[in-house]
């Protein structure tokens, strides 16, 4: 592979050989052995820590320490396998949130990834002397602001670097639903504008913050558009899903394969967020008014109403890890129907500099960042997860 095809990536006194973070994707999908795959070919490998104790005996009846066992075991199973730089992807909205980054910071992890809500308050979890970097992900240029005055007057620090991801992405949304199809809120105009709110914070050293563009990124053309932006890196998750390496069982990753353009959908999460995911029998269930009785063991999201969700997200989401899809389903980006086969992250990477070598060798300025995804179709329907657009 070229490794010098792409610039590098830096955050703080970290630098990756590819501007390339694999997004941690929670409740099994990315763990340890795809976070270092990732991170031996040159990128940013990224643990998820939303329901990483699920393999855990005893995760039903003690899931906060099972959490930070699992945490714990991911990381140094990680180190073990890479000398790459590795982060964890924490959200904000997790009950365990405070536990799940000490335990990171205390294992030595080179960066947490947090989103799901602001994290204003993270660096105050931070131990004096860490040597861990704070990359916040954010959904506006808004949203880096406040972030970063908050931070500056509390704590006197910035962020080591911002993600910002757009509607796109996978997995639970950081928009309102009315947004979501909005270009006033696409990736190409969010990465300019965390850019020009980001210039009036820099370093002692007047170094800038590196925004990463994150949400829809699937292609070596999407990394070369995204630069031309002013990007410092992009995040991709979707696209590492289809790879040997990916924590998933090979059902999870048959329904990327097998989905056609129509099956990506949004869907209203029980934690009061809109997602997107893969459309199957179990989505349509719920969108027909069909509740999935359960009893919530813990609350592991702080969000969710759990007395008033027809199903649990989290066993939804455990069990298509699992392969069990007919009792869950899998969160997808908008280009996960694109997928067709699976191959091994090293693979993956080598593609993804080819595609951005003919990009720029060719000098094709293509905008929209589309690519080849058919006309939006909507459908409508009723109840708390309905399905009511379909990509």
């Amino acid at each position: 592979m070229n490794m010098k095809a792409l610039p590098e990536l830096r955050i703080g006194n970290l630098t990756a050989n590819l501007p390339i973070i694999q997004g941690g994707m929670g409740v099994g999908i990315s763990l340890a052995r795809l976070a270092a795959a990732v991170s031996n070919q040159g990128g940013i490998g990224v643990i998820a820590t939303a329901g990483i104790g699920m393999s855990e005996p005893d995760f039903y009846s003690n899931y906060h320490a099972a959490n930070v066992r699992a945490l714990t075991k991911e990381i140094r199973q990680a180190r073990a396998a890479t000398s790459g730089i590795l982060g964890v992807n924490i959200m904000v909205a997790l009950s365990d949130y405070a536990r799940m980054v000490k335990t990171a910071v205390s294992e030595g992890i080179d960066i947490i990834f947090s989103g799901g809500g602001l994290p204003l308050d993270l660096p105050k979890l931070v131990r004096p002397g860490s040597e861990t970097r704070l990359v916040p992900i954010v959904s506006s240029g808004r949203a880096a602001r406040l972030i970063c005055k908050r931070w500056q007057a509390r704590y006197e620090r910035l962020p080591d670097a911002v993600v910002v991801e757009g509607p796109r992405a996978g997995g639970h949304l950081g928009f309102k639903p009315q947004e979501i199809e909005d270009d006033d809120y696409s990736l190409e105009k969010l990465v300019p504008e965390v850019i020009a709110q980001l210039k009036a914070f820099t370093g002692d050293n007047g170094a800038i913050i590196p925004v990463i563009a994150a949400g829809g990124v699937y292609t070596g053309e999407d990394m070369a558009r995204f630069l031309e932006l002013g990007a410092a890196g992009v995040q991709l998750g979707t696209r590492f899903v289809t790879t040997n390496e990916c924590n998933a069982s090979d059902e999870f990753k048959r329904a990327y394969i097998d989905a056609d353009a129509e099956d990506i959908v949004i869907i209203e999460s029980p934690v009061g967020m809109p997602g997107r995911a893969i459309r199957n029998q179990f989505l349509d269930e719920v969108s027909a008014g069909k509740k999935k009785p359960y009893r919530c063991p813990y609350h592991c999201i702080r969000t969710c109403d759990h007395e008033k969700s027809p199903y649990c997200i989290f066993f939804a989401l455990v069990n298509a890890q699992r392969g069990k899809l007919r009792s869950g389903f899998a969160f997808a980006g908008e280009n996960a129907w694109r997928a067709t086969k699976i191959v091994t992250v090293e693979k993956l990477m080598t593609e993804l500099v080819s595609e951005y070598e003919e990009y720029r060798a060719a000098g094709v300025k293509r905008g929209g960042g589309k690519g080849d995804v058919p006309k939006k179709l909507k459908k409508r329907g009723v109840g708390l997860g309905v399905v009511y657009t379909v990509y």
